[in-house]
């Protein structure tokens, strides 16, 4: 396990993921907050939920991210007739063997574009909790390993548009962050159109970052030291989405674990071998809110799970810097603690 005490991991890891930044910036107009979530989510070991209007760079995203990586990449383009078999691959006679051989299905990439997730069938959809998940697919008994890293990008329209199945409570709550990107500037489009009205983007693009660096980083990501504060301040949040009126389903224990996963990868993305509870605030929304479910009252009110969420950062109590040293004591980590 890479640790800290050795800041050349820190440095490596700032630094690669400055590449895979800019290459994504390359093809991503004006959205730097977008793309750092998402590198974010992939150091943290997390799947990526996209979802906004179409035409906005949803697929752009997923595709700039996977080729700025040199890894395995395959893409799902998910309609009403896929099948589960489809994705996690299908067993099928071998004549001159006798016997039944393994196809592996889409599932099998470092990563995964889902495009349009949502206009599968529930049961399509299902198929990929066991790999978001656990990693593997299990198949006629078999258990097959993915490999590592894994992610999954999955793009979604917003479920009031025609033809499409909102993705279940236990399907969102695998994904460790949604994000939507939204309409570029005036000027960003401009850029876009200047830059990108001959030829795709994504025509030129060349890996900057191999898949056994990204393993290396996020080796060195589980050793960023997390205070006891910053663990119960993580937890209160949590457990406030479980109490608030407006809410009739709050946040699972896999949130809890998956915001503290992505403040800690945050953190070393800037810079710092422990994390702040300005990681934890900053990533609230978009880890919190998907998993959420307002009550039918706050609908009637317009009110989203991500003013909920707004709602509850300010009213949680944020540990008192003075009180609390956040970086880990000269001896290590405090005895006890252990990293996600």
């Amino acid at each position: 396990m890479t640790t800290y005490d050795d800041r050349a991991s820190l440095t490596d890891l700032t630094t690669t993921a400055e590449r895979v930044r800019r290459s994504v910036e390359n093809v991503i107009e004006g959205k730097p907050e977008v793309v750092r979530l998402s590198l974010t989510v992939l150091l943290a070991e997390g799947h990526l939920l996209i979802e906004d209007v179409p035409g906005v760079g949803k697929t752009m995203l997923a595709k700039a991210l996977a080729r700025s990586i040199d890894c395995s990449v395959r893409r799902i383009q998910f309609t009403p007739d896929l099948l589960p078999s489809d994705i996690t691959g299908v067993s099928v006679f071998d004549q001159q063997r006798r016997d039944f051989e393994f196809k592996p299905g889409a599932i099998f990439a470092q990563i995964v574009i889902g495009d349009e997730i949502n206009r599968a069938s529930p049961k399509t959809q299902s198929a990929l909790l066991e790999s978001m998940e656990e990693r593997q697919v299990t198949a006629d008994g078999q258990t097959y390993h993915l490999p590592s890293p894994f992610m999954v990008v999955a793009t979604q329209n917003p479920v009031e548009m025609e033809g499409t199945y909102p993705l279940p409570e236990a399907q969102r709550d695998r994904f460790m962050a949604r994000v939507s990107i939204g309409y570029p500037s005036a000027e960003a489009e401009l850029e876009m159109l200047c830059v990108h009205g001959g030829v795709s983007p994504l025509d030129d693009m060349q890996p900057v970052a191999h898949a056994h660096d990204i393993v290396k980083l996020i080796d060195a990501v589980h050793s960023v030291h997390v205070a006891d504060s910053v663990r119960r301040y993580t937890v209160d949040l949590v457990a406030a989405t479980r109490n608030h009126p407006e809410l009739r389903l709050g946040a699972s224990p896999r949130a809890t674990l998956h915001l503290l996963r992505a403040a800690k990868a945050s953190a070393a993305l800037h810079g710092r071998d422990y994390a702040l509870p300005d990681d934890v605030q900053a990533l609230a929304v978009p880890v919190l809110a998907h998993r959420l479910l307002p009550t039918a009252q706050a609908q009637l009110g317009r009110r989203t799970s991500e003013q909920v969420v707004a709602d509850i950062l300010r009213q949680t109590p944020v540990p008192d810097p003075s009180a609390q040293q956040w970086r880990r004591t000269p001896q290590g980590r405090p005895p006890g603690l252990r990293g996600l």
